[in-house]
C-alpha cells in the first residue's frame, strides 16, 4: 500500500512540475524535430535579424531629420546619411519619410514571412510529435495503461504538445528577436552618446530584481495551474465516462461540489498569476518612465544650455555629455529625441521576455513529460529473432506463475531460484496464478470457471502475451509466446469480451477494424453467421450505418453481436469468449447460441463462464480457485468428483442439467 502511495505521489509530482526555464538536454532533443524543416527555420532566423535591424532604424531617421533640417548643424558635422540627402528641407524630409515608410513595410514583410514560416513549421512539428506519441502508445503493453490514467495520456498528446508548439512559434525565435532588438538599441545608444546610454540603463538592475521576484511568484502559480489542470482533465474524463452511474445514484450535486473544488484551485492559481502580472508591469512601466525622464531631464538641459559646465553638480559628467555625442559631436536635439524613442522601445522587449520566460518554462515542463513518456519502453516486445508456430491451435501452460505487481530486481532474482513452496510463502508478492499447468489440444473447446478473481481472464490475457509471466512457459501453436512475433501471435486470436467496445465510424469499419483483406462478402457472411446481418441491412445505410462513440446508437445486444461478427470475420485460429453473453437479453443469447456451433468449428475455443449450464458440452472444463487449477475434466467427470465444480453446480443449476444428447449449440461465452 505504501508503495502504491509513493507511485501516486510520483505521478502527481510529475503533473505538478513547473519545469526549468531552460534545459539544454531537453532543448537538444526538441531541436531534432526542427531538422526536417531546416530551410524554413534558417529563413525565419535571417528574417528576425533583418527585422530587428529594421525596427530600430526609425528613431535614427528621426534624429537625422531633426539635426539636418530643424537645427542649424554645420555641413561637416552631418552624418553620412544626411550628407547624401537633399539640402532642400521639404525634399530631404520627404526622402527620410520614404525611407521610414520603406523600413516599416520591409519590417512588416519580414514579420509576415517569419510568422507564417514558424507557424507552418510549428504545425508540422505538432503533427510529427503527436504521430510519434500515438505510435508509441500503440506499442505499449496493456499493463502500462493499467497504471496510467487516460486523462494524463490525453494531456500528453494535446496540451503538452500545444505548449511545445507555442515555444517554437512564439517562444524561442521571439526571444532571439527581443535579444537582437535590445542589442541593436544598446549599440546605437552607446554610439550616439554612451553617457546618456548609461543613464538610461541605470534602472536595469531594479527591473531585473522586479523580474526575479515576479518569476518566483509566477512559477509557483504556474505549478499550481498545471496541477489543477491535470485534476480537471482527470476528473472530467472519469465523471463523464461514468455519467450514467452518477445520475443513477443522484450524485450530481456531490460531483458538482467536487468539481467546483478542483475548479476553484485552478481559478485561484490563475488569479495569483494575474495579480503578479498586475504588479510587475506597472513597476516596469514606472522604472522605464523614470529612465526616460532622466534622459529628458539631463539631455534636455544639455541641449538647451548648450552643455554648459553648470549642467551637473559633477563637472566630470557635464564634461562627458559635452564631448561625447554622435561621432564625437555634442548632444543635439535629434540625439535627445532619438534617445527618448529608443528608451521607450528598449523596455518593451524586457517585458516581452518575461512572457517568453513563462512560455519557455511551460515548454520545458511539457517536453520533460512528453520525453518521459516516449522514453518509457514497452515491457512486452517481440524478440529480435522470432519463431513461427505450426498453426495447430494447441495451447499449453507449463508451471505458470504470474502477478500484476511490478517486481524489483531482488524479487525477480528470488523467484528464479525459489521452490514452489517458497514462491507461495512470499509475503511481498500477490500471486494471481500459482503454478498453473494444462494443455488444450487443437480444435478442442475448453471452458474456464471459478469465482471472481480466480484468474480466468488472466489466463486468456497471458495466451496473447498482454503481460509477461514471472516463471514458467506458455506455448501457442507449439512455440513459446515469448519467442513469437507479437502481431503474428495476436492475429491468431479472436476475442469477444463481456463489455463490447465499438469505435466511431460505421458498422463495416467496426467489423473490419482496418483489415482491408476482409471482403464485403466475408464481412456479410460473418454478420449472417452471428444472426445480425438482417438487422444491419434493415438500417438506412446498411453496413455503412454510422456508429457513434462507444456504439451509443446500438443496444448492448447489438454491440455484442457486432463484436461476434468482428471476431468471426478475422477467421481466428483460436477463439476466446470472455463472459460474452452475460449482459445480453434472452433473445439475443439464443441467437448467439445458435451461432456458436458455427464459430467454434475447426478452431480451438476458450470460454470463460459463470453460468455452468452454458458450458456443459465443452471438451474440457478448467476449475480455477485462488490462482490454482483445482480441477479438470468434462461436466460429468467433475460432478462425479463432488469437488469445487460440483459445489458451484449445486449453487447454480442443480435442476438444469442438459441431457447427454443435447446439441453443441448450447455452448456460450457467458
Amino acid at each position: 500500500m505504501a508503495e502504491e502511495k509513493d507511485k501516486d505521489a510520483a505521478r502527481q509530482q510529475d503533473d505538478d512540475s513547473a519545469g526549468k526555464a531552460y534545459d539544454s538536454h531537453l532543448m537538444r532533443r526538441l531541436m531534432v524535430y526542427l531538422r526536417p524543416y531546416r530551410p524554413q527555420v534558417i529563413v525565419s532566423c535571417v528574417a528576425i535579424i533583418l527585422k530587428a535591424g529594421s525596427d530600430v532604424l526609425g528613431p535614427y531617421l528621426t534624429k537625422v531629420a531633426v539635426d539636418t533640417y530643424m537645427v542649424n548643424t554645420p555641413q561637416e558635422k552631418l552624418s553620412w546619411l544626411a550628407r547624401h540627402l537633399s539640402r532642400h528641407a521639404t525634399t530631404g524630409i520627404t526622402q527620410l519619410a520614404a525611407l521610414y515608410l520603406g523600413a516599416i513595410f520591409f519590417s512588416y514583410g519580414l514579420e509576415f514571412m517569419q510568422a507564417y514560416l514558424m507557424q507552418w513549421t510549428g504545425q508540422k512539428i505538432m503533427f510529427d510529435m503527436r504521430s510519434q506519441i500515438f505510435r508509441h502508445l500503440q506499442s505499449m503493453h496493456v499493463g502500462f495503461f493499467d497504471r496510467n490514467p487516460v486523462g494524463r495520456l490525453v494531456t500528453r498528446v494535446t496540451s503538452d504538445v500545444d505548449a511545445l508548439n507555442e515555444m517554437f512559434t512564439s517562444g524561442v525565435l521571439a526571444i532571439f528577436e527581443d535579444i537582437f532588438v535590445l542589442a541593436f538599441i544598446v549599440i546605437i545608444m552607446l554610439w550616439l552618446s554612451w553617457p546618456l546610454a548609461l543613464l538610461a540603463l541605470a534602472v536595469i538592475p531594479m527591473i531585473l530584481l522586479a523580474t526575479k521576484v515576479f518569476r518566483k511568484y509566477v512559477r509557483d502559480s504556474y505549478r499550481r495551474q498545471r496541477a489543477a489542470t491535470a485534476k480537471i482533465n482527470s476528473f472530467t474524463q472519469e465523471y463523464v465516462s461514468g455519467m450514467s452511474v452518477v445520475q443513477l445514484f443522484n450524485r450530481e450535486k456531490r460531483a458538482f461540489r467536487d468539481f467546483t473544488a478542483v475548479n476553484e484551485e485552478n481559478k485561484q492559481a490563475w488569479t495569483d498569476a494575474i495579480f503578479a502580472y498586475a504588479l510587475y508591469y506597472p513597476v516596469v512601466d514606472f522604472l522605464s518612465t523614470t529612465a526616460i525622464a532622466l534622459v529628458l531631464w539631463r539631455g534636455g538641459i544639455a541641449v538647451l544650455q548648450n552643455m554648459g559646465p553648470h549642467l551637473f553638480a559633477h563637472p566630470e559628467l557635464a564634461y562627458l555629455l559635452h564631448n561625447y555625442g554622435a561621432a564625437g559631436n555634442p548632444i543635439t536635439l535629434g540625439i535627445l529625441i532619438a534617445f527618448i524613442q529608443y528608451a521607450q522601445r528598449f523596455f518593451r522587449p524586457i517585458q516581452d521576455l518575461s512572457d517568453k520566460y513563462n512560455i519557455l518554462q511551460a515548454a520545458m515542463a511539457a517536453s520533460e513529460r512528453v520525453f518521459k513518456l516516449l522514453d518509457t519502453g514497452s515491457e512486452v516486445v517481440s524478440p529480435e529473432r522470432t519463431a513461427a508456430g505450426d498453426g495447430s491451435g494447441r495451447i499449453e501452460f507449463r508451471n505458470v506463475w504470474f502477478t500484476y505487481q511490478r517486481l524489483d530486481e531482488t524479487q525477480q532474482a528470488r523467484i528464479v531460484t525459489a521452490t514452489p513452496e517458497q514462491l507461495r510463502t512470499m509475503s511481498d508478492v500477490e500471486w494471481i496464478l500459482c503454478g498453473v499447468s494444462f494443455t488444450l489440444e487443437p480444435n478442442e473447446t475448453a471452458a474456464i470457471v471459478g469465482h471472481t478473481g480466480a484468474g480466468k481472464t488472466t489466463i486468456t490475457n497471458l495466451m496473447m502475451r498482454f503481460y509477461d509471466i514471472q516463471r514458467g512457459a506458455i506455448f501457442v501453436d507449439g512455440v513459446d509466446v515469448r519467442e513469437q512475433d507479437l502481431k503474428a501471435l495476436r492475429r491468431r486470436f479472436g476475442v469477444v469480451l463481456q463489455d463490447p467496445f465499438l469505435f466511431s465510424g460505421t458498422i463495416a469499419d467496426n467489423i473490419r477494424l482496418g483489415s482491408t483483406w476482409i471482403t464485403d462478402e466475408q464481412m456479410e457472411r460473418a454478420a449472417d453467421d452471428v444472426n445480425i446481418g438482417d438487422f444491419i441491412r434493415s438500417q438506412p445505410l446498411g453496413f455503412l450505418e454510422p456508429v457513434r462513440e462507444r456504439g451509443s446508437t446500438l443496444s448492448t445486444g447489438q454491440k455484442q453481436l457486432v463484436s461476434f461478427a468482428r471476431a468471426l470475420a478475422h477467421a481466428p485460429g483460436i477463439l476466446i469468449l470472455d463472459e460474452a453473453t452475460s449482459s445480453v437479453d434472452t433473445e439475443t443469447e439464443v441467437r448467439v447460441r445458435l451461432a456458436l456451433a458455427r464459430m467454434i468449428t475447426g478452431r480451438t475455443s476458450v470460454l470463460i463462464a459463470h453460468r455452468l449450464s452454458t458450458i456443459q458440452r465443452a471438451d474440457a472444463i478448467l476449475v480455477m480457485h485462488k490462482g490454482l487449477l483445482r480441477e479438470r475434466g468434462t461436466h460429468q467427470q467433475l460432478l462425479a468428483q463432488r469437488g469445487l465444480y460440483w459445489k458451484l453446480y449445486q449453487l447454480q443449476y442443480r435442476d438444469q442439467e442438459i441431457d447427454s444428447g443435447g446439441s453443441l449449440a448450447t455452448l456460450s461465452a457467458d
